[in-house]
């Protein structure tokens, strides 16, 4: 593995002639893809360059909007990683470019995606007819996003000090060490309990962390860019077309409150927002929901 990027390193320095800082890009963006991979990797495997999906690419992406990254920054590790593997297709490492025709979110403010009630359904059907270890882990990631609005950063870091079972709330760390307090429900305690009580002690190994809440496969802490691809997973399996993130959870949780009721200030504190403005965009999508069953519906309204 290692080899293909010296080599790469090599072709950019004496062939392209970069200048060093250039060269320092490329390494960095590339070596941070191997560190991505290495945490996402649910199995007990080395990282094979050679061997990354179309899946891989989209779960990456995700994690370096979700991380905040700008578009200018996510541009330029896309070029650097597009280079990397048009070296490796050139050289008959690989047969196809993983980064070929990958298109990049465009500036600008965008109505947030949530999930529809059926496409949620079947999320959790998928989740529950896995009975695994891992299995279990997945159905309370799910729970927990959906039930909670948590970020996906503040999932990764759950610990079992954090949560009061018997209240059913959770003391989420957020964004600037700002801590709140979420409720959940009874689908997300039942999880939970079954979670901890058998998936969880098989996935634990004697060095992991005795506090922590979610574990990969090799008993570490499950990564954000881990949930992802967890969910990118669950997606595929479901059969949903469109590419799911951990922010629809987010989004989905929002507008369902709205929706059934709730005030914009109740919302605002769930999500750990600083300003009300942010969560305001959930109100275009509620009114938009209300725009679209009022021309279902209503008899006169397409006349």
């Amino acid at each position: 593995m290692f080899d293909y990027i010296e080599r790469f390193l090599d072709y950019l320095k004496v062939e392209r002639q970069y200048s060093d800082d250039t060269q320092r890009a490329y390494k960095s963006d590339i070596y941070e893809f191997v560190q991505f991979l290495g945490e996402t990797n649910d199995q007990d495997e080395t990282v094979d360059l050679t061997a990354v999906t179309a899946l891989d690419v989209r779960v990456f992406l995700s994690h370096l909007y979700e991380r905040g990254d700008s578009t200018r920054t996510i541009a330029r590790k896309v070029s650097s990683l597009r280079s990397f593997y048009e070296f490796l297709e050139r050289n008959d490492a690989i047969d196809h470019n993983p980064f070929e025709g990958v298109q990049l979110k465009k500036a600008g403010q965008h109505l947030p995606r949530y999930f529809y009630e059926k496409e949620l359904n079947r999320l959790f059907e998928v989740a529950q007819a896995d009975q695994t270890a891992l299995g279990q882990r997945n159905l309370l990631i799910l729970e927990l996003l959906y039930g909670t609005g948590m970020r996906v950063s503040e999932l990764a870091g759950l610990e079992l000090s954090m949560i009061d079972q018997r209240a059913k709330i959770i003391t989420v760390t957020g964004k600037g060490n700002k801590t709140r307090i979420v409720p959940y429900g009874q689908y997300a305690q039942k999880a939970l309990e079954h979670y901890l009580s058998d998936g969880r002690l098989q996935l634990m190994q004697a060095d992991s962390n005795p506090n922590h809440l979610l574990f990969n496969q090799r008993g570490k802490p499950l990564a954000t860019g881990g949930i992802e691809y967890v969910l990118k997973k669950l997606g595929k399996q479901a059969g949903l077309t469109q590419n799911i993130s951990a922010h629809m959870f987010r989004h989905t949780y929002a507008t369902d409150l709205l929706n059934n009721g709730a005030d914009l200030r109740t919302v605002q504190q769930l999500l750990g927002h600083s300003s009300l403005s942010t969560t305001q965009i959930y109100t275009h999508v509620t009114t938009q929901s209300l725009q679209e069953n009022y021309r279902k519906f209503f008899p006169r309204a397409n006349e």
